[in-house]
Order: C-alpha cells, then sequence, then structure tokens
C-alpha cells in the first residue's frame, strides 16, 4: 500500500473514531442523563439524540470515512462490493476503540450507573434478537440506497439515514435497545452491566446486514452491488 493510501486509511480510521465516540458519548449519553434526571430527556428524546447524531457524524466525517460508525455497516458495504475488504479490520478497530473511549468517559462521569445504556432485552430475547435482526435490515437497505459505493451522496443522505435512525430507535427502543450497531452495544456491555444478552446485539445486526444486501440486489440489481473505486483503497 503507497503512503498515499496509507494517509487516507489513517484519516479514515480517526474519521470512524471520532465519529462512533460521539454517536455512542451522545446516544447512550441521553439514556443515562434520562435516568439519574428522572426521565427528563424521555423515550422519545432518547430516539432524536441517536438520529440527530448519526445524522450529524454523516456530514461530519463522511467525505473523509464515509461515517459507517457501525460495523455492521462497514460489513454490508463490503459485502455489497463497495467497499474492500483489506480495510475492515481498520474501520472496526477505530469503531470499536471510539465506542469503548466513549462509555469510559461516561463511566467516570456517571460512575454510579449501573448499566451505562446497555442494550438489554425486553421480554423473550428471541423477540429482541429477530428485531435487532429486521431493523439493522432496514437500516443498511436505506444506506445502500442512498450512498455511492461506500460513501453518501447527495445532502439529504444523512436526514434520510439518521431519520432512520431515530424512527427504529422510536418504535423498537422499548423492546430490543434499538441497537442495530455492535460497537454501541459492546462498550457499555463490557465498562457497565448487561452483558448476558450481547449475543443478540453481535450477531443479529450482521445477520441483519446479509438481509439488506440481498433486498439490495433484489430491487436495484447491478447498481446495488459493485466494486469498489479504485480511489477507495
Amino acid at each position: 500500500m503507497s503512503d498515499e493510501r496509507h494517509a487516507r486509511l489513517d484519516r479514515a480510521a480517526v474519521a470512524e473514531f471520532v465519529g462512533t465516540f460521539c454517536l455512542v458519548f451522545a446516544g447512550t449519553g441521553a439514556i443515562i442523563i434520562n435516568d439519574v434526571s428522572g426521565g427528563a430527556i424521555t423515550h422519545v428524546g432518547i430516539a432524536l439524540t441517536f438520529g440527530l447524531v448519526v445524522m450529524a457524524m454523516i456530514y461530519a466525517v463522511g467525505e473523509t470515512s464515509g461515517a459507517h460508525l457501525n460495523p455492521a455497516v462497514t460489513l454490508g458495504f463490503a459485502i455489497a462490493r463497495r467497499f474492500p475488504l483489506r480495510r475492515i479490520p481498520a474501520y472496526v478497530a477505530a469503531q470499536l476503540g471510539g465506542a469503548l473511549a466513549a462509555s469510559g468517559l461516561l463511566r467516570v462521569m456517571f460512575a454510579d450507573h449501573v448499566t451505562l445504556g446497555a442494550t438489554i432485552p425486553v421480554g423473550p430475547v428471541e423477540r429482541s434478537f429477530v428485531l435487532e435482526i429486521v431493523l439493522t435490515g432496514i437500516l443498511v437497505f436505506v444506506i445502500l440506497g442512498v450512498t455511492t459505493g461506500s460513501k453518501e451522496k447527495g445532502i439529504m443522505a444523512g436526514l434520510a439515514i439518521g431519520g432512520t435512525v431515530g424512527l427504529e430507535a422510536l418504535f423498537a427502543g422499548p423492546i430490543s435497545g434499538a441497537s442495530m450497531n455492535p460497537a454501541r452495544s459492546l462498550a457499555p456491555a463490557l465498562l457497565g452491566s448487561g452483558g448476558e444478552s450481547l449475543w443478540i446485539y453481535l450477531a443479529a445486526p450482521l445477520l441483519g446486514s446479509l438481509v439488506a444486501v440481498g433486498a439490495c440486489w433484489g430491487c436495484q440489481s447491478d447498481e446495488c452491488c459493485a466494486e469498489a473505486p479504485a480511489a477507495s483503497g
């Protein structure tokens, strides 16, 4: 890999770290603050926080890294042949690092909070497992539809993706937590509690990505899945 490609990958990894940090800090921070404030933010406010921070990070770092912010999204792009396989480790490591840094800071700030905003299923775990597959499938399907290669296209992409995150958090958050993101669930589970059902939030989003690529294939045919451009190397 050339020095220029190394530099691009380094910048993209930093962008993924920063973007995922902001996502987890704001999103799980809203859950924590809602708990300690006696419900001042509300469920609707938490859902809006997740959607808005995703939208903001797409506009902030989308040009640099594509603003995946999520191992399931990176996997979806790779399966759809829009993202080079060799870049997956750097992206996933940056996403996990950003999430852990955010949860670590929240642990320092809210030392008495038990779960740190972890995703915990309500009711049968099988229901949350299926729900997370479907939610992630919808999210990644939308992302594939509003992106070119592995980056967003047009000024409305951030609104579409952030809106989808907020929508899904609104209706599914009370049951599964509407994670759709292994990094977002892993960090608070490791530094707080609620890791008993962590497998749901690691496996289901990855399966959801597979479903989304298949749906995109069926809807868009060759327009959906194409080789990643050389410039993304």
